[in-house]
């Protein structure tokens, strides 16, 4: 098993700092730009009250475009950050 590095990620407007492995950091940063590109974009087309909202509204969004069989698929790991983020954004709220 390879080592896990630390990186702070920005989802909204907010840090978090997680540790990922040194090979999943491209995949993990691009995943986060279009993210906080989508939470940029639904601010601009929808009224929400708060960051909250824009979040959950990325999260249905990017859910939606996984494929069906997410076990095998290459974005089973990046799921399982995202999981892991929206928890961890649960007990901050």
């Amino acid at each position: 098993m390879q080592e896990l590095i630390p990186i702070n990620v920005v989802i909204g407007d907010r840090t978090y700092r997680i540790k990922i492995q040194s090979p999943d950091e491209e995949l993990v940063r691009k995943t986060l730009k279009t993210i906080n590109d989508k939470i940029i974009e639904f601010k601009t087309q929808f009224a929400g009250k708060d960051m909250q909202d824009y979040i959950a509204m990325v999260l249905l969004w990017y859910a939606t475009q996984l494929p069906a069989d997410n076990e095998h698929s290459p974005n089973a790991a990046l799921l399982e950050i995202v999981k892991k983020m929206e928890v961890q954004l649960e007990k901050a709220l």
